[in-house]
């Protein structure tokens, strides 16, 4: 198989591959270890998790460990803190730091700045980001970053130069960012796409019309080819909680063709219609 292509993570100067993984969900399957080792077996190196993401940091750590004593390539591990306050978000990248067994977090970010109140929170005097900073300048974390569903959050934080990235939802269901990861490729703020197959189930429905002869354009491999047609994007993150959902993906980013324009706009007027 094909090696997977790397993108540069805006202004942190990583390369990771553009198919990353979010790790949310994958603890809850009994297959969820197998699930984080099959995605990083296939060269999968950037894993999304969080503090809040019950059994993800721990299930990772576990990864850390066996890879470390079999002396497999490391991967970049992005958490997060929900903690809008300076002392509460650098306990919470004191207790990753011990759950990933890991002496140093690649990206740690604030977690759903979805309001013009949390922003204020968490970028004010002792808040959030000030704890994140800190913890930078003493080596425990290498990058800061920042995750939100409010656009007017977003545009705060490309332009306030704070954030090496942003996380934020795009996908043909919902093409609202695209205006925000072209304004974050020219602040050089890395762009992290969760969702990019569509969330609230859909997944699950389109599978569901693909089993029953359903042959048209909306399916989660030209979903995948979507977002990795859109240059500011430097990873997509779609969850996974079986083994076989990694390959899948793999073999797309591994094999895809970028969509044009028209092939962009048909899939949109497809997922429109969807729901």
């Amino acid at each position: 198989m094909a090696e997977l292509g790397r993108r540069r993570l805006g202004r942190t100067g990583l390369l990771v591959t553009e198919l990353g993984l979010g790790a949310m969900d994958t603890p809850t399957a009994r297959e969820g270890p197998q699930t984080l080792e099959r995605a990083l077996d296939l060269g999968i190196d950037f894993v999304d998790t969080a503090r809040e993401y019950a059994g993800s940091e721990f299930m990772i750590g576990q990864a850390v460990r066996a890879r470390a004593e079999s002396a497999r390539p490391a991967f970049h591990i992005a958490s997060k803190t929900f903690s809008h306050s300076i002392n509460g978000s650098q306990h919470d990248i004191d207790r990753s730091l011990s759950t990933l067994g890991v002496e140093r977090i690649s990206l740690y970010q604030l977690h759903d700045i979805s309001s013009l109140e949390a922003w204020e929170e968490a970028t004010g005097e002792d808040g959030a980001l000030e704890g994140l900073q800190i913890a930078q300048y003493r080596g425990l974390i290498e990058h800061i970053g920042i995750s939100s569903h409010s656009l007017e959050v977003l545009k705060l934080a490309i332009e306030s130069g704070e954030f090496a990235t942003v996380m934020l939802e795009y996908s043909a269901f919902f093409t609202e960012t695209a205006s925000l990861i072209e304004l974050a490729r020219e602040h050089d703020v890395g762009v992290i796409v969760m969702r990019p197959l569509g969330g609230s189930g859909r997944t699950s429905v389109m599978r569901g019309r693909i089993a029953e002869g359903y042959d048209g354009p909306l399916t989660p491999p030209n979903l995948l080819r979507y977002v990795f047609s859109q240059p500011g994007v430097s990873v997509a993150i779609p969850g996974a909680r079986f083994p076989a959902r990694i390959e899948e993906n793999v073999a797309t980013a591994t094999s895809y063709e970028p969509m044009n324009a028209a092939e962009q706009r048909a899939l949109e007027a497809e997922a429109q219609r969807l729901y």
